[in-house]
């Protein structure tokens, strides 16, 4: 398939149907409807289903039983969208039933505006819905990586019978880009567990609902168990000249690729500055993260938020180094410019705390 320009809300369904999803329901939010409408495009041409659903309530509960009968199945929204959709996630996490949201994040809390925004890290890293469970969370950085990712939510979804979110803020989401699709398409295969009202399906069975307590504690920690493994085989990254970085910085989606730009500015200066981009927030790079501690004497945490994935790197970072925070919010995007200057003032002071351990 050649290269096509495309908008990355248009990679995710195109990704999605190349993954083998043959399901879409969903409800249209800026900045994610044109999921829903290139859904409601390419799904019936590969004899899928699109329909969209009368509330993102009735959306989630619609994926929960496209997945009960093993199709690959997907949903689209944006802040709003999601909180109502927090119930029927945790619903598809205890009856391990494995499907893709998509969650292009805009500005909040409440209605906010359509902006781009990373205020849903929270929400979704921790699971916004009720119990002990988590979802796999993918975080593209460009209209590439929104289909390529998308593929790879698909096979992890099925690999840890689990919800998987691609979790990306407006800008990817909007943006226009050139992306090389594979040549191979993953044909639908029904699982072994899936309920399809045939002999064969009768004796499985699909729920989350555990009365006995010794029952459902037995079964939290068999997903538990899952989760621990995925976060020993899943966890992905970039490294972006870290290595012999004094001041790593740390940001994903639109934001890592303005730290890139930042980095490059800084080494021009003579600045010692790196780049460490989550690939997926859950699993969090962690340990990655503690490797560079032991030559980096700083991080910068870079969001479009208040703070939330800084809590995560100060967590793995375990009180090895300083952690600083750099954010905007409402839907501002930093300048490498702006970034720069704050990096600049770490940098100086770092310098000034090694001049005087030299003198002390």
């Amino acid at each position: 398939m050649p290269k096509q320009l495309i908008k990355g809300n248009e990679a995710i369904v195109k990704g999605a149907i190349l993954a083998g999803c043959r399901a879409f329901y969903g409800y249209p939010i800026t900045p994610a409807s044109e999921i829903a409408e290139a859904a409601a495009l390419y799904m019936p041409q590969v004899g899928g289903v699109f329909l969209q659903a009368e509330s993102e309530v009735a959306a989630i509960n619609m994926l929960y039983g496209a997945a009960s009968a093993g199709v690959r199945a997907m949903t689209g929204s944006s802040g709003p969208g999601m909180s109502l959709m927090q119930e029927g996630m945790s619903y598809l996490a205890g009856a391990e039933l494995p499907c893709v949201i998509a969650d292009i994040m805009r500005g909040g809390p409440g209605l906010g505006n359509i902006a781009p925004e990373q205020g849903d890290y929270n929400q979704v890293v921790k699971g916004g819905g009720h119990g002990n469970y988590r979802t796999l969370v993918l975080a593209p950085d460009s209209v590439q990586e929104m289909a390529s990712l998308t593929e790879l939510a698909f096979d992890l979804a099925d690999e840890y019978r689990n919800p998987v979110v691609v979790l990306a803020d407006g800008c990817i989401g909007q943006m226009m880009e050139p992306v090389e699709f594979p040549a191979a398409v993953a044909e639908p295969r029904i699982p072994h567990w899936a309920v399809t009202g045939t002999a064969d399906s009768r004796g499985n069975l699909v729920t989350s609902i555990h009365l006995d307590p010794d029952e459902l504690e037995a079964h939290i920690r068999h997903l538990e168990t899952k989760y621990r493994r995925a976060e020993r085989k899943e966890v992905r990254f970039e490294s972006w000249r870290a290595e012999d970085a004094e001041v790593v910085l740390v940001g994903y989606g639109i934001v890592a690729r303005v730290l890139k730009a930042a980095v490059e500015q800084a080494r021009e200066e003579g600045l010692a500055v790196g780049l460490l981009r989550p690939i997926t927030l859950y699993p969090f790079p962690s340990v990655e993260l503690r490797r560079l501690s032991r030559r980096a004497l700083a991080f910068v945490v870079v969001e479009l938020s208040t703070g939330q994935m800084l809590d995560d790197v100060r967590l793995a970072l375990e009180g090895r180094r300083p952690v600083d925070f750099y954010g905007r919010a409402g839907g501002n995007v930093p300048a490498a410019e702006e970034v720069l200057a704050f990096v600049r003032r770490i940098c100086a002071r770092e310098k000034r705390a090694r001049e005087y351990m030299a003198h002390a």
